[in-house]
């Protein structure tokens, strides 16, 4: 069986209106984290619902996995998967809290050149244990606090025996800043989530060959990225509500309507996308799905008015066609934050993650 599955407001200028009646073009854009309105919320113990499971056959990853296309553009999906990443043990600057299940610290770590922040959660107890790297979703990074937007997921999955990463990404909390490109494109937080693994296989507590990443809503795309850019980088993967797998479906949700000035930006440096589509499938992750070699389970409910559930639909097709082991687990009234049906998802997600991770 397979498994898989916001930017600022700005008033929209004419110049970014004539682009969307005449380009009918998009940017790559991320669903705003509602989750964390209830970040604080402890979880409904929920009757399980009706739920559908989409899934494909279990097949063997593509050899394209082992095919390095050519980099076309250093802003490119590519152009990460030439890359050569690596990292140090996260260092520790405070530490949070401490309680009977696990203690959770505020942690620097090395993304290249760059200095990022995140939490660390570490069961209590002798280890080595599984891990998961957190991808968060789009948070105005001006306000941004450190380990926000996965706060419920942070807590449930350490209860459960995870130490778990949650990478702030650069330009967020104490991380370095981040380019205006690194943020359109989300290459630069691809990066920080690939050596957010590389980071956690540096950490005595973890267990290097038991880690695993789940992302939602933008973190979802960045989870994506990160799998088709460094097959075999985790043993498995998590999306939640995720944004789409093609960047133009993201730009024109978001950043033509939103930062009109971020894809003219983007279109005076790179073209449009009827001048140039090659490059902005560059940046889809559903461009090199043949590459994925991990098992992946997506979340997504069926009201999400953030991340419309056709998107979630189209990337599960695509992942089957690829061959991914993939499973999309569609949840029935729920909305982009997740409410009521939250804990059973993070149920299926812990169970799924143990069994791929032989934990």
């Amino acid at each position: 069986m397979t498994r898989l599955a916001a930017w600022p407001r700005t008033p929209m200028p004419a110049l970014a209106l004539v682009l969307v009646l005449v380009l009918v073009v998009g940017t790559a854009g991320a669903c705003t984290d509602d989750a964390e309105k209830a970040r604080r919320t402890p979880p409904q113990t929920a009757t399980p619902s009706a739920s559908a499971s989409e899934a494909s056959p279990r097949t063997e990853p593509s050899a394209a996995a082992e095919r390095l296309p050519a980099v076309t553009s250093p802003y490119s999906l590519t152009a990460l998967m030439a890359e050569e990443f690596s990292s140090e043990r996260p260092r520790r600057t405070r530490t949070v809290l401490e309680n009977e299940a696990y203690t959770e610290h505020e942690v620097l770590y090395r993304s290249g050149d760059v200095r990022v922040s995140g939490v660390l959660l570490v069961p209590k107890g002798p280890g080595p244990f599984p891990a998961v790297v957190l991808n968060h979703g789009y948070i105005e990074p001006s306000i941004y606090v450190s380990g926000q937007g996965l706060s419920r997921e942070q807590t449930h999955l350490a209860r459960a025996g995870f130490v778990v990463l949650h990478t702030d990404y650069r330009g967020h909390a104490a991380s370095d800043p981040a380019s205006d490109l690194d943020r359109e494109t989300r290459l630069g937080y691809t990066r920080d989530a690939i050596n957010a693994v590389h980071a956690l296989r540096e950490e005595p507590s973890v267990d290097p060959d038991r880690i695993a990443m789940l992302g939602r809503s933008m973190g979802g795309g960045v989870t994506m990225n990160a799998l088709v850019a460094q097959p075999g980088l985790v043993k498995a993967a998590v999306i939640y509500a995720s944004v789409s797998s093609d960047y133009l479906d993201n730009l024109r949700r978001w950043t033509l309507p939103e930062r009109p000035e971020s894809a003219q930006q983007l279109f005076r440096r790179f073209g449009s996308p009827r001048q140039r589509p090659g490059f902005y499938e560059g940046l889809s992750a559903r461009t090199y799905f043949d590459r994925i070699t991990e098992p992946v389970l997506a979340h997504h409910g069926t009201l999400d008015e953030s991340c419309p559930l056709p998107w979630a639909r189209t990337t599960q097709r695509l992942m089957t066609q690829a061959g991914v082991d993939s499973t999309l687990q569609l949840y029935e009234g729920e909305q982009h934050a997740f409410g009521p049906r939250w804990l059973d998802s993070m149920r299926l997600t812990v169970r799924f993650l143990r069994r791929e991770l032989s934990a």
